[in-house]
């Protein structure tokens, strides 16, 4: 059997290992940039949410990691996240706002790149419904270092 054949086939048997390693490590979103002032958004990763709207399952908690740099030098940030319904932001509660305590190390220099690190809790007593999530980043000027968007279906288990 020619060997680029069997390479081929090596690597056709790795795709089941591989794609659960994706849905382990968290899925990358296709999320939409709502503005930002003082930095640059790389990427969002929620997990688990394999395709929009995220199935957010009431009473789970989800883990959400954004990757983005830095425009400028803070010494510290702090997180918030909204539900979005009918235009009005609803905040949600966080279990730690403080980017510091979230996978980013402060004081943040500009041009570097960060991992900002949290969960988002589903509380069994939160309706079922659609709506957008606005998560941001702000500096010590509360100016966005990031800001995005995912649509969202809340449901039960």
């Amino acid at each position: 059997m020619n060997s680029s054949v069997t390479m081929s086939l090596g690597h056709i048997a790795l795709l089941p290992a591989l794609t659960i390693f994706a849905v382990a490590v968290g899925e990358l979103l296709d999320f939409h940039d709502c503005g930002r002032e003082k930095g640059r958004l790389l990427t969002v990763d929620m997990s688990p949410c394999p395709k929009k709207p995220c199935r957010l399952v009431r009473g789970r908690t989800f883990t959400v990691n954004v990757t983005f740099t830095s425009g400028e030098v803070t010494p510290y940030c702090k997180a918030s996240a909204y539900g979005l319904v009918l235009g009005i932001g609803l905040p949600i509660p966080l279990p730690e706002a403080d980017g510091c305590k979230s996978g980013v190390v402060c004081p943040l220099k500009e041009g570097a790149t960060y991992n900002y690190l949290s969960e988002l809790p589903i509380k069994a007593e939160y309706p079922k419904v659609v709506l957008d999530i606005l998560w941001n980043l702000k500096d010590a000027e509360y100016k966005d270092l990031f800001c995005w968007i995912i649509p969202v279906r809340i449901v039960d288990g």
